[in-house]
């Protein structure tokens, strides 16, 4: 019989995060037994088909990193009384603004440039309900993984330095969590979980992962890319992913997301999937750390 101190320690030890864990590493084995270790995986991947240029994908990256970040740095040259935290705001607000217009041109170029527009890009309203399921299923599924290469990552800093090591939060959530003004609060849940994840999903996976896996379609057999080729192409843009992101310890972490952000897109062609995956774990992040 247990008595109450056994009673204790076995609820601290089943916390929420470890059942989670739990779950998902169930579901990864689930997954790896019924695709050979991934290896058949893709072999029903939907193809993309469309006429997209190699460059094209570097007009929005240049416009995400050229116009927007200059007119952030032209605002605080004019508003230099301002309080941090509406320094922030107007940052923000700038950082959305400048997020909306690229998903406007990703959208047009998408129009032009892909078979069935939008819906061959993998937009299509009438799977949102199916995608946002499965999407909850494949963050669930690769979060085990998320959180392993965050672990590793600081055990691999702290044996290098000889030091204790805390990973740097993202800037926004080092935002969220030391100015408690609702309004800043608000717009930073705004920008990354609704408007973010959709910039940077239409970005790195409708354009770029397209991209490379249209690259190596052409080196293939006609009518036929290999599984191992698609899943070259979702690593190439999950690499680019974290890369861009420019906090070189959140890299492990980043990549093993794009790979499962990558791999929904690929396995269902929806981006939505992908799109799902992203703003559910922004939203977890941030709950997290307010919590």
């Amino acid at each position: 019989m247990f008595d109450g101190k056994e009673s204790i320690d076995f609820a601290e030890f089943i916390t929420a995060d470890r059942v989670v864990c739990a779950a998902g590493l169930l579901l990864l084995a689930r997954w790896l037994l019924t695709t050979s270790l991934g290896r058949t995986a893709l072999a029903d991947s939907p193809t993309r088909r469309n006429n997209m240029p190699p460059y094209v994908p570097l007009i929005p990256l240049f416009i995400w990193f050229g116009p927007v970040p200059l007119i952030s740095l032209i605002a605080h040259k004019f508003l230099t009384d301002l309080p941090a935290w509406q320094g922030a705001f107007v940052d923000n607000c700038i950082f959305g603004a400048g997020a909306v217009m690229t998903i406007g041109i990703i959208l047009f170029l998408a129009r032009i440039y892909f078979a069935r527009r939008l819906k061959g890009f993998g937009l299509n309203v009438k799977t949102t309900l199916r995608d946002l399921a499965a999407s909850f299923v494949n963050l669930l599924a690769v979060w085990p993984l998320v959180m392993a290469a965050m672990i590793l990552t600081v055990s691999l800093i702290e044996l290098f330095s000889s030091q204790d090591y805390q990973m740097e939060r993202h800037q926004e959530l080092k935002l969220i969590v030391e100015h408690p003004q609702l309004p800043l609060r608000l717009l930073i849940v705004i920008v990354s979980v609704l408007i973010t994840p959709v910039m940077e999903e239409l970005l790195f996976r409708g354009l770029f992962q397209t991209a490379l896996r249209s690259f190596f379609e052409t080196i293939s057999e006609p009518g036929r890319i290999p599984p191992s080729r698609i899943w070259l192409a979702i690593v190439l843009c999950s690499a680019l992913f974290a890369f861009m992101h420019a906090n070189p310890s959140h890299f492990p972490a980043l990549f093993v997301l794009g790979v499962a952000m990558g791999y929904a897109y690929e396995k269902s062609g929806s981006l939505l999937r992908s799109i799902f995956i992203h703003a559910m774990f922004n939203a977890t992040s941030i709950v997290a750390n307010l919590s």
